[in-house]
């Protein structure tokens, strides 16, 4: 029987547009506008839930047809909703400009994910449950505290527990918070990024090495490079497929709904890495960061 994940964090609705010319700075550029639910830990759940896999999204949204939205099509997919509402701020949204070279920028609001509260995120941990939380939900200042405490529910239970590393800019300001919390964590996912903010070594290679003096199993996204992992036991450098690529937005997330179920199977860190990249590589092939629609 698969291990239920518990995936807590930000649940938005992004706006994504796509554009295959260069930008005309201050006037207009033909683009492709699409509006679908995002957020790390939204698109992480429906990852899993779109491969079978049993998964809880915690979360908060507004009191708005976004938030309904993205509920309902969470659901849909077959998640545990487990989703807080709030009036006192609108549904997270995220506007996502992929450009000609299908690299993405963001420009996140937050929005209702600030108001994710610790006692309604705490009571979906269990002991036989592995909790997945997003790295924007620890940096964030506002959920912080949320974060921590689901954490440390986990690890009085005995659950498996794991982070992503969210995005460089906010984490090169929360640096030592992350680094002393990793020897309470079983895994660590980050890009190479992220992972040279946290180590200050640019080569992923050597940062998956000087990381993994600190958590147990730690995996570094390098892109079109493939994935470089470590478990104590092992190093294990993986390529990345070869793949037709529309949009890269939720290629992350998507790599983690393919891998978190198989190391929690007890699969090889290889088979893991595989499946995560496997479901990668559906991501990137199609328009938005999720299976979710609205």
């Amino acid at each position: 029987m698969s291990t239920r994940c518990v995936v807590v964090g930000d649940v938005m609705m992004d706006v994504t547009t796509m554009i295959d010319t260069d930008i005309a700075y201050a006037s207009d550029t033909p683009a492709q506008v699409t509006l679908q639910p995002g957020g790390v830990a939204a698109n992480t759940a429906a990852w899993m839930a779109y491969s079978g896999r049993p998964v809880t999204i915690v979360g908060c949204v507004g009191d708005d047809p976004f938030g309904r939205d993205i509920a309902r099509a969470l659901s849909g997919l077959g998640v545990d909703v487990q989703l807080q509402t709030t009036t006192a701020r609108g549904t997270g949204t995220c506007v996502v400009v992929v450009d000609r070279r299908r690299e993405r920028t963001m420009f996140p609001d937050s929005g209702a994910n600030t108001q994710l509260q610790v006692d309604a995120a705490c009571a979906a941990v269990t002991a036989d449950c592995h909790v997945h939380v997003s790295g924007y939900t620890l940096l964030n200042p506002a959920t912080r505290t949320v974060a921590l405490a689901v954490l440390a529910a986990a690890r009085t239970l005995g659950a498996t527990r794991s982070l992503d590393a969210a995005s460089a800019a906010p984490l090169r300001a929360q640096r030592d918070l992350v680094l002393d919390l990793l020897p309470s964590l079983d895994l660590l996912l980050a890009n190479a990024d992220e992972a040279a903010v946290l180590t200050g070594i640019e080569d992923p290679h050597d940062g998956v090495v000087a990381l993994a003096e600190l958590v147990g199993t730690v995996v570094v996204k390098t892109g079109a490079r493939g994935v470089v992992a470590h478990d104590g036991s092992g190093f294990v450098v993986q390529p990345a497929p070869v793949t037709d690529v529309v949009d890269t937005t939720g290629a992350g997330d998507a790599f983690t709904a393919g891998f978190l179920p198989a190391w929690l199977a007890g699969d090889s860190l290889a088979e893991s890495l595989a499946a995560g990249q496997r479901l990668a590589s559906v991501a990137v092939g199609r328009v938005g960061a999720s299976p979710l629609v609205v």
